[in-house]
């Protein structure tokens, strides 16, 4: 860590940006943003890991615009912890894992990012088994930007979501990119 980065008690940052891992039902009977879910999920765990939960946003991910991926980057950058795991929206996750990877978003930590295909808030949701398979990534792997899904990881650039099943795939880093990591 430099001398100009923040230092942090926690072992992993969370940092929270909506989408349907946020979501709850309104009053009115409609999906809203709700506060992170995250809070909710993490009380829930037995560990004495220490981990400090930030909300950076609170959009659904097909809402976000350049301006907030460097939001989130800016946010990123000024986290004091080398594990740093990215709650956010699944319709354009792959893309802001690849855009903060491209702009070298949190060079020396290990970003990962995941989301849920259902509410957390529902009976039914993935959200604390991508929550709970992150936050052990962002302790293993080594530094870079990687999305974490359905129990799997894949590294910034190589993944997408096939709208028609909710998984996401392995896919070739795009022509003429190098990796920066494995």
């Amino acid at each position: 860590m430099t001398a100009d980065q923040p230092t942090s008690t926690a072992d992993i940052t969370v940092l929270a940006t909506g989408g349907t891992i946020d979501k709850i039902y309104a009053i009115a009977g409609q999906l809203e943003i709700g506060p992170p879910a995250a809070q909710r999920l993490l009380e829930a765990l037995t560990t004495d890991l220490r981990i400090e939960l930030r909300s950076v946003l609170a959009k659904d991910s097909l809402d976000l615009t350049p301006a907030d991926r460097r939001t989130l980057a800016d946010a990123l950058d000024e986290v004091g912890t080398r594990s740093v795991v990215i709650t956010h929206g699944t319709d354009t996750l792959a893309e802001t894992a690849g855009y903060l990877d491209e702009h070298g978003a949190g060079t020396a930590k290990v970003v990962v990012l995941t989301g849920a295909l259902q509410p957390a808030a529902m009976a039914v949701s993935d959200a604390a088994l991508n929550l709970g398979a992150a936050l052990m990534a962002s302790q293993m792997l080594e530094a870079g930007v990687y999305v974490c899904m359905g129990g799997r990881v894949f590294p910034a650039g190589t993944v997408r979501k096939d709208p028609s099943t909710g998984r996401f795939l392995r896919t070739s880093p795009p022509a003429g990119r190098t990796r920066r990591h494995a």
